[in-house]
């Protein structure tokens, strides 16, 4: 019973911490809590409808329809050797979404945001031939990475956020590994990333 619940849990984690909804997340807390939230809040929801559609809702809708035509569930997406046209998918998604970024002007630190989570995806793709890296791993590490920049650039201390990053990207690697679809050394490899990416997207933007 309680093996039942902790793997409900962990495939519960799962799916409300996809990589997919990340990007959302940002934008919604930088504009809340930035100098972003002084935008007119037409712009504001016609980026969020955007960062929406390119990072969540057309890469998922493309990947479930692949899934379909190939007839396949979901533990065969699980599989490394299945994963090579999902995040072809995603990237192009992703890139589309920073070219309409660039037409609107957006600041770069917001452009960096996007441009880490399209380096993850790339680098998890010409990894997955040595290792199934854990997205769901480097789309948590990627906060940590970028709220220790973002702390510089606004001049404030990130010590409470970082702790909640920190924290919630552990839950998110123990649900990952909880459900064994990736190998420690995918997970941790993952988070790695996460941060590095994280962090230079926004200092080299």
């Amino acid at each position: 019973m309680n093996n039942r619940f902790l793997l409900t849990t962990a495939k519960l984690i799962s799916q409300i911490t996809s990589p997919f909804y990340l990007p959302l997340l940002a934008f919604v807390l930088i504009f809340t809590f930035s100098y972003l939230r002084l935008l007119p809040w037409q712009y504001k929801g016609i980026v969020i409808v955007l960062v929406y559609f390119f990072t969540a809702l057309l890469p998922r809708t493309l990947i479930f329809l692949y899934v379909k035509v190939n007839g396949w569930g979901h533990r065969h997406l699980g599989q490394r050797e299945h994963r090579y046209v999902p995040y072809i998918l995603s990237i192009l998604s992703y890139a589309a979404l920073l070219y309409i970024m660039t037409l609107l002007y957006m600041p770069r630190f917001t452009m960096g945001l996007i441009v880490g989570a399209l380096v993850i995806q790339l680098i998890c793709f010409l990894l997955t031939p040595l290792l199934k890296v854990s997205t769901h791993a480097a789309s948590a590490g990627s906060a940590i990475g970028a709220l220790m920049v973002l702390g510089f650039y606004f001049n404030f201390n990130p010590l409470f956020w970082l702790s909640i990053a920190i924290l919630y990207t552990g839950v998110v690697c123990t649900a990952r590994s909880l459900l064994r679809v990736h190998s420690l050394p995918g997970i941790g490899w993952g988070v790695l990333i996460g941060v590095v990416c994280g962090a230079l997207s926004i200092l080299l933007c």
